[in-house]
C-alpha cells in the first residue's frame, strides 16, 4: 500500500482511534510548565529513534505556507510513502504531515509576531511542532508544545535543531482533561476531527478563557466536523490562506485554510 493510501486512512478512519486516545488519557492535577514536560532543552533523544526518524523522513521547507521553517516529514521520496503501514514500528505518524490548519496558524504567527511576542503560548496537538517553532521565532516568552504521541515529541526536537532553535518544553500528557492552564495564548490546528473530542476541547477552552482570559486561535481548512460543531458559531475569522498546490494534492481537494479567533459569548460552569 502506498503512503497515499495510508494517509487516506489517517484522514478518515484512523483519526477515530487517535480521538479515543485523547478522550481516554486523563490529565493530572494542575499543569505546570516544567513538571509536566517530558523533553526540554538539553534532553537527549534515544539514538535508535533518532536514527530511524532521520532515515525515514525528508527535510523539506517547500510546498507549504511557511518556507521559513524546515521540517522532517514523510514525502514521496521516503520509504514509508510506499511501504506497508503495518511495518512502521510506532503509532500512526500524524506528526509527519504538515496539516493545513497548522500551516495557517504558523503563517499567521510569522506574519504577525505581535500576537505572540513576550507571551506564553501553548501549542495543543502540536504534531511536527511547526506552530510552536513559529511562536519561538516570533518572540514568545514561553512555549509549551503538547502532543500525546511521544514520537511526535522526539520529531519536534529534531525540527528545532533544523531551525537552529533550542528545544522548547514538550509534554505528551492529555492536558484537555486537566485544570485550565494559565497561558496567554492557546493555538491548535486540525484538532476538530471527532465530535466527542471537539466537545471536550470546547469545554476546556471555555474554561481557560473564563478563568485566565486566555486568547485562543484555531486553524482549520473547513472540515465538516469543524464547520458543523457548535463551536463554529463562536468563532471570528481572522484570515484565510490559499493552500499551495502540493498541500492541496495531499489533502484531497482542500484549497484554503483559515485562522479563527475563539470568542465565546458565554462560558460553561465548572463541572
Amino acid at each position: 500500500m502506498a503512503f497515499s493510501g495510508w494517509k487516506w486512512l489517517l484522514l478518515l478512519g484512523r483519526q477515530n482511534t487517535l480521538a479515543k486516545v485523547w478522550r481516554s488519557r486523563r490529565g493530572g492535577p494542575s499543569v505546570r510548565w516544567k513538571r509536566c514536560c517530558h523533553w526540554s532543552a538539553g534532553k537527549s533523544l534515544d539514538p535508535e529513534v533518532r536514527a530511524f526518524l532521520e532515515e525515514n523522513t525528508e527535510v523539506t521547507n517547500s510546498g507549504h505556507l511557511t518556507p521559513e521553517i524546515r521540517l522532517r516529514l514523510l514525502t514521496p521520496r521516503c520509504r514509508f510513502w510506499r511501504e506497508k503501514p503495518d511495518l512502521w514500528p510506532y503509532g500512526d505518524p500524524f506528526w509527519a504531515i504538515y496539516w493545513p490548519g497548522g500551516q495557517a496558524l504558523s503563517r499567521y504567527i510569522l506574519d504577525n509576531p505581535r500576537v505572540v511576542k513576550g507571551r506564553s503560548v501553548l501549542d495543543l496537538g502540536s504534531g511536527c511542532g511547526a506552530t510552536a517553532i513559529a511562536a519561538v521565532m516570533s518572540g514568545a516568552s514561553q512555549v509549551l508544545a503538547n502532543d500525546i504521541d511521544p514520537i511526535a515529541g522526539m520529531a519536534m526536537i529534531l525540527n528545532c535543531e533544523l531551525n537552529h532553535l533550542n528545544p522548547f518544553p514538550i509534554t505528551i500528557k492529555n492536558i484537555i482533561n486537566s485544570e485550565a492552564g494559565n497561558w496567554d495564548l492557546i493555538v491548535l490546528g486540525d484538532m476538530f476531527y471527532d465530535e466527542q473530542l471537539a466537545d471536550r476541547l470546547h469545554r476546556w477552552l471555555q474554561k481557560c478563557i473564563r478563568i485566565h482570559q486566555t486568547q485562543v486561535l484555531i486553524g482549520d481548512p473547513g472540515r465538516h466536523q469543524f464547520l458543523s460543531h457548535s463551536i463554529h458559531s463562536q468563532l471570528h475569522k481572522v484570515i484565510e490562506y490559499s493552500l499551495p498546490e502540493h498541500t492541496r494534492q495531499e489533502n484531497y481537494g482542500l484549497t484554503s485554510s483559515i485562522v479563527w479567533s475563539y470568542q465565546p459569548s458565554n462560558t460553561l460552569e465548572d463541572s
